[in-house]
């Protein structure tokens, strides 16, 4: 199925951002669609902004309507297998998510990026490169603005975000490249393994003319063989990284592009990131010389490596977007700092196995402060943890040992939604209580 035809009735599964992005979409359409939603939310965000017309089922699932459906578009929270979508499904409805909308509707390039971690640097900076060598870029999916919402913008390109959640309802997107950064333990709450979890993300290679693998992650390569592979990595192949007069560049082809210590990002992953940025506007067309002066002003994403406070010689970082071992364990890679390092993790799990964290800690002068529902699994890594309930009572432990030299880090690990909305709002949090911590005396 790559359209609406034979459609007359859709049930959007999920409100919200996407999910009111995805009405619009629908009631746009020329044909005269029935519209209906349900979420199980008592009190639906955007409940507010839907049409009069379109009926809402809140607080619960309406089978009835599930069955009834010509067409299911569902919000990448709820997982194809759910018991609830499980009837309609075996019933031979298509269930897709907005991806899939967007996929039949777009007339623009696109290019797309998922990974367990970096893509939304990659996304964000990529959609910053293209703009500047004046391709007008619309930038969103997974990050800032929903996917279909961007089709209403004039773009010559389109760059996303994808997460493995879209991407399992996603079958029919045509990308001119596409990258898959990298693979860690992530969303084992929602998937039957590693193995399931990595052909989630590999979907988004199926129809795409370029495929941008990681060097040093064989789990990133397409199963599928005659496609086209283009890499990243570290050394000279491909997009990778060059040694010269003692300087070390960033290269294509072992040819010098920009030396890595004029990047305005920090840190050896965000080398790897611009180096996925440089290759899918390589794929495209797009001239790399004249992308250079925003690789050297880029400084990255709010709440991710992001210091919010220095103050006193004590920097406070926010990291929020750090969601997942691997992204903190980045985080904590090549840390250079003076004094003691005071870290605040925990949230929500997700089932994850936090032991990857210890051998990163060893090394470190720091002390631990393990906060929210899953906080008691990290006591066990490193015996300089104190456990905590909230992350504002961490802060008020760790505030009265402070020492010039410090830094104080929210790289939690975990999901947020256990005391906070998204990584968002702890971070905005984190970033409220840092300002008001560093002006007292």
């Amino acid at each position: 199925m790559t359209g609406f035809g034979g459609v007359k009735s859709v049930v959007v599964v999920g409100l919200g951002m996407t999910g009111l992005s995805v009405v619009k979409h629908l009631l746009r359409q020329p044909e005269a669609l029935i519209v209906k939603v349900i979420d199980t939310r008592e009190t639906p965000p955007g409940q507010d902004q839907l049409p009069e017309h379109v009926e809402l089922y809140s607080g619960g699932w309406q089978q009835d309507w599930l069955l009834e459906a010509d067409l299911i578009v569902t919000n990448p929270g709820i997982a194809l297998a759910s018991h609830q979508l499980q009837p309609a499904i075996k019933k031979g409805t298509p269930v897709v998510g907005d991806i899939e909308l967007f996929a039949w509707a777009v007339t623009a390039p696109v290019i797309a990026i998922t990974g367990s971690n970096g893509k939304s640097t990659v996304t964000d900076l990529t959609g910053e490169m293209a703009n500047a060598a004046g391709v007008k870029t619309a930038v969103g999916g997974n990050i800032g603005f929903a996917a279909l919402d961007l089709l209403e913008q004039e773009a010559e390109l389109y760059v996303l975000e994808l997460s493995s959640f879209q991407l399992e309802t996603t079958s029919s997107l045509k990308l001119k490249a596409a990258a898959f950064l990298n693979l860690s333990e992530d969303h084992m709450d929602r998937y039957q393994g590693m193995a399931d979890y990595r052909q989630a993300k590999l979907r988004i290679f199926d129809n795409a003319d370029v495929c941008i693998v990681n060097r040093d992650d064989k789990e990133t390569y397409p199963d599928i063989k005659g496609k086209t592979v283009k890499s990243f990595g570290f050394d000279e192949g491909n997009y990778g990284c060059v040694i010269q007069n003692g300087v070390s560049y960033l290269a294509i082809d072992s040819t010098p592009i920009i030396a890595a210590d004029e990047l305005g990002l920090v840190g050896k992953h965000n080398i790897a990131n611009s180096l996925v940025a440089i290759a899918l506007l390589d794929a495209v067309g797009i001239k790399v010389a004249s992308t250079l002066e925003i690789l050297r002003t880029y400084n990255g994403l709010t709440h991710r490596c992001q210091v919010v406070a220095d103050n006193k010689g004590i920097r406070w970082v926010n990291d929020s977007k750090a969601t997942n071992v691997a992204s903190t364990l980045a985080a904590l890679s090549g840390l250079k700092i003076d004094g003691k390092l005071h870290l605040l993790v925990g949230g929500v799990g997700k089932g994850a196995d936090f032991s990857e964290l210890s051998p990163a800690l060893h090394d470190l002068n720091l002390m631990m402060y393990c906060f929210g529902e899953d906080g008691d699994q990290f006591l066990s890594l490193d015996p300089r943890s104190q456990q905590c309930q909230t992350m504002d009572e961490a802060i008020e432990n760790l505030f009265p040992t402070l020492a010039e030299g410090d830094m104080v880090m929210l790289s939690p690990a975990c999901a947020s939604f256990d005391q906070y909305a998204n990584f968002m709002a702890r971070g905005d949090a984190f970033t409220q209580l840092a300002r008001q911590y560093s002006t007292e005396s």
